[in-house]
C-alpha cells in the first residue's frame, strides 16, 4: 500500500511539473509583410500599453525579447525592422481579425493580391494583443491574441502571464533574416528600463 501511494504521490508530482498548458491563440497577418527580410526589433514606445504594473511589462517583454533572440532577430534602439507593440484588454470587446492561408503557407508564394476575409470576433475578458510593426512600410504585419474566449487568464498571474506570451509567439516561427548565415551570432541583452 506504501509503494502505491509513493507511486501515487511521484505522479501527482511529475504532472505539476509538466503541466505547461498553451493557450489557443488566434493570429492574422498583412499580405505586405516581409517576413524573409526582417533582422532587428524594438519596442514601441507608447505609455499607455499597459494599465498594469510594471511587473506585466516586464515579464512580456523579456519573454518576448528572449523569444525573438532566439529566433535570430537582435534588439536595436535605433531604427529596427520591427516594432513590437502589445496590450492587454480586461474588458470584452468586439475585434476583428481575418480568415487566411496558414502563414507558413502563404510565405511561399508572396502573393499580395491575396483576398482578406474579415472576420468578427467577440472575446471576453481578458486577452493579450501582441502585435509586429514594420516599421518602414508604417504599418502591422503580424497580429496574435490569446483570449479568456478559451479560458480565464489570469494576467496577475506571472505564470500564465508568460504561458500566454509565449502561445502568442509559438505561432510567429520566422527567423532573422541572416539568422542562418550568422556563425558568431550572439545574444544582445535588451537594457531594462
Amino acid at each position: 500500500m506504501k509503494q502505491l501511494y509513493l507511486a501515487f504521490l511521484a505522479l501527482l508530482i511529475l504532472s505539476g511539473c509538466y503541466s505547461y498548458r498553451e493557450y489557443p491563440v488566434e493570429y492574422d497577418y498583412s499580405y505586405h509583410g516581409k517576413f524573409k527580410k526582417y533582422k532587428t526589433f524594438s519596442f514601441l514606445q507608447n505609455a499607455n500599453s499597459l494599465e498594469d504594473t510594471s511587473i506585466s511589462r516586464d515579464v512580456i517583454e523579456k519573454i518576448i525579447t528572449s523569444r525573438l533572440q532566439s529566433q535570430g532577430y537582435r534588439f536595436k534602439d535605433e531604427k529596427p525592422n520591427l516594432l513590437v507593440s502589445y496590450k492587454i484588454y480586461y474588458d470584452s470587446l468586439n475585434f476583428r481579425g481575418y480568415d487566411q492561408p496558414d502563414i507558413e503557407s502563404w510565405v511561399k508564394l508572396e502573393n499580395e493580391e491575396e483576398e482578406y476575409s474579415p472576420r468578427k470576433y467577440d472575446l471576453r475578458k481578458g486577452t493579450l494583443l501582441i502585435q509586429l510593426y514594420d516599421r518602414k512600410q508604417e504599418r502591422s504585419i503580424w497580429q496574435g491574441y490569446a483570449t479568456g474566449v478559451y479560458g480565464n487568464i489570469y494576467f496577475n498571474n506571472e505564470r500564465q502571464l508568460k504561458i500566454a506570451v509565449r502561445s502568442i509567439l509559438d505561432r510567429y516561427q520566422f527567423l532573422a533574416e541572416d539568422f542562418m548565415e550568422n556563425k558568431e551570432f550572439i545574444l544582445e541583452d535588451k537594457p531594462v528600463n
